[in-house]
């Protein structure tokens, strides 16, 4: 099975049973480049997974048991909803603590979906303790019960092989003309993102309500349009921690970081009458901890039209707030209006050209040269460091290798001097750029 969408794997259980130790384990040994984005606020309940050539996306939900130990009302729903949102869900008991009311409940939840289930009995140290600590688990009368010492290790890799075996593999999107541009809609609730793809293709092929959260799961549009096809994805907004009371207000935006998972270009949308918020600014590290590409929307643009003065200091307050993303277009549009619509495909284009662009090697060691010559690399415990030569390792976003002597020794700063040139030098001005450093590999000698 092949899907263009990132498989959801869900930890599950009661608090306190290792779920946070085995979401450390399992990101920890991802494969993926990691990139940290200044000035952004991490939720680190999320990650991307890659495990033997297969990439999920992982979700820590919290503890789904009160105090009592059962799951009643709104705790129930949260369970039941983590199981709806869910492709795979790790159930985790804890081995030392043995069956409890509150896990053969989850159980019960769990018995009533089709999907994957890979119960997990944790805190199983080794082998020896199998024969101790297992039994108590029999009575849940399920086909296989996964021991696991997510802090030591044991069992892990039994579980992570099972676990790759049920992922999908990863594939392009069925029955898409070539070449077709994925574009994800993102934004708060109510921000206007379904108005928005209205405004683009001209019919009301979305539902619109002023009604936030309307939309409850990724929606796609397939616009063909000056002979380029796009596909339109409307995600449900990304709501604020302190406007949820669930405790799992993680899953309300799960969707939408799968859609992320499939975009070449994010577009975020900013209320322009209440302003850029930090949830927005959250939105934004979330398209660049993907390496997506970025142009913000700053929607109801007509709502202050004739403020001049509002309309600078939005722009300013906006500036201010992404000082991270530089090289995010910034567009005033109007949904409702039309004002500015116009202005966002020709937009795309551009990014779309810089994200995909390549460049040859001859042209990216003579910019290196350049740049070292205006600007030498730092000392390091007391040698002056030195970089041999840079090769491009990949597109979406443009990714460069550049080989050094010592690349621990390569301070932020002289990184993003070097990231600044090839910026510069590719004109790569409205896409993130990637710079990894590697060590010149030595040859042994005979």
């Amino acid at each position: 099975m092949t899907s263009d969408t990132p498989t959801l794997v869900a930890l599950i259980g009661r608090p306190n049973v290792g779920k946070s130790t085995l979401f450390n384990r399992m990101t920890r040994s991802r494969n993926a480049l990691v990139d940290p984005t200044p000035g952004v606020t991490r939720d680190r309940h999320y990650a991307t997974v890659t495990w033997e050539e297969r990439t999920f996306l992982l979700v820590d939900t919290g503890g789904i048991a009160d105090e009592d130990d059962t799951i009643t009302g709104h705790i129930r729903d949260q369970a039941m909803r983590a199981i709806d949102e869910a492709d795979i869900i790790l159930f985790l008991m804890d081995g030392r603590q043995g069956l409890i009311p509150g896990d053969l409940e989850i159980v019960d939840l769990l018995r009533r979906t089709r999907k994957k289930v890979f119960f997990v009995v944790n805190k199983v140290d080794s082998p020896e303790l199998e024969p101790e600590l297992l039994p108590p688990f029999f009575e849940l009368g399920v086909e296989k019960l996964w021991p696991l010492s997510a802090d030591h290790g044991f069992g892990y890799r039994s579980l992570m092989e099972a676990l790759a075996g049920e992922l999908a593999e990863s594939g392009p999107l069925p029955r898409l003309p070539e070449g077709t541009v994925r574009l994800a809609f993102f934004g708060r609730p109510n921000v206007g993102k379904s108005s928005m793809i209205n405004a683009i293709i001209g019919q009301d092929r979305m539902v619109v309500s002023d009604i936030s959260g309307t939309t409850r799961d990724s929606v796609d549009t397939l616009l063909t349009r000056d002979r380029y096809s796009y596909l339109l994805i409307d995600t449900a907004g990304i709501r604020r921690k302190g406007r949820t009371r669930d405790k799992l207000e993680k899953f309300s935006i799960l969707k939408a970081l799968k859609a992320l998972g499939r975009c070449d270009i994010a577009l975020v949308l900013i209320d322009a009458a209440e302003g850029i918020t930090e949830q927005d600014t959250r939105v934004i590290g979330y398209t660049q901890e993907q390496g997506r590409a970025l142009i913000i929307l700053v929607n109801k643009w007509d709502l202050i039209r004739d403020d001049r003065k509002r309309q600078k200091w939005l722009l300013e307050e906006i500036r201010m707030a992404t000082t991270f993303v530089p090289f995010a277009p910034v567009l005033r549009v109007s949904a409702l209006t039309g004002y500015g619509i116009a202005r966002i495909f020709p937009e795309i284009g551009r990014v779309h050209r810089q994200f995909h662009a390549r460049f040859p090697t001859a042209a990216l060691n003579r910019l290196l040269a350049a740049a070292v010559a205006h600007h030498e690399p730092p000392l390091y415990r007391g040698r002056r460091l030195k970089l041999f030569y840079t090769a491009q390792l990949g597109t979406a976003p443009p990714t460069f290798a550049v080989v050094a002597s010592q690349p621990r020794g390569i301070h932020f700063s002289y990184q993003r001097y070097l990231t600044n040139r090839f910026r510069e030098g590719l004109g790569l001005d409205r896409v993130p750029v990637r710079l990894l450093f590697k060590e010149r590999s030595r040859r042994k000698k005979k």
